[in-house]
């Protein structure tokens, strides 16, 4: 008996014949006919919202860990498909219906650290095993939007705070610190707009 490659995304459940031993989460939305491969995925999924993870109909998860902090929420929109990605979610992370994201890509709402230098050394010594997390200094956040039928390639990066319009391409690479308008293609790192998708 070979093991399955797609399990039903059901909250509270376990998986049969998961090779991670893990439970799906409890507070979750999901719509009709949505498929995980393991609840690995949920690994680092911290969410203590009453409603931290809203999916859509149709959405497939595979290979991607969802990476979601206690005060994080995290949409994904109907028809998605997230292969082999990362989604690191402090705050909010939504996704459209119809997104693809791509193996190695890469959309956070937070840089995590602090980013200079005083408050970084600060941070470190919280975060040191003899340190104190509860006295880890401020950090900035601010909700990513993927609009409905994105592109995100492989190995590309949306960072903190961006939009990226609807029916546009995050090429392979890509690193995208700043919004995409809709229809856009944008590559490079940090990404510009280069061209425009045809319809």
């Amino acid at each position: 008996m070979t093991t399955p490659r797609f399990h039903r995304l059901e909250p509270g459940s376990t998986l049969a014949e998961d090779w991670f031993p893990g439970t799906i989460p409890e507070n979750l939305v999901v719509g009709a006919d949505c498929r995980i491969d393991s609840s690995f995925c949920f690994k680092h999924y911290y969410s203590a919202a009453p409603i931290g993870l809203t999916i859509g109909d149709r959405v497939t998860i595979w290979r991607t860990a969802l990476s979601v902090e206690e005060e994080g929420v995290l949409e994904i929109g109907d028809s998605c498909y997230l292969a082999n990605a990362s989604i690191v979610c402090s705050s909010r992370i939504s996704l459209g219906a119809r997104v693809m994201v791509s193996g190695g890509a890469t959309i956070a709402d937070s840089d995590f650290h602090p980013l200079g230098p005083a408050a970084r050394l600060a941070d470190t010594v919280a975060l040191s095993p003899l340190g104190n997390r509860e006295s880890r200094p401020a950090i900035d956040a601010r909700p990513v939007i993927i609009e409905d039928d994105v592109w995100i390639g492989f190995n590309a990066t949306v960072l903190k705070g961006v939009r990226v319009g609807a029916r546009s391409y995050v090429a392979p690479g890509a690193v995208v610190v700043r919004d995409v308008p809709p229809d856009s293609i944008a590559t490079g790192n940090p990404a510009v707009v280069r061209g425009a998708t045809s319809s």
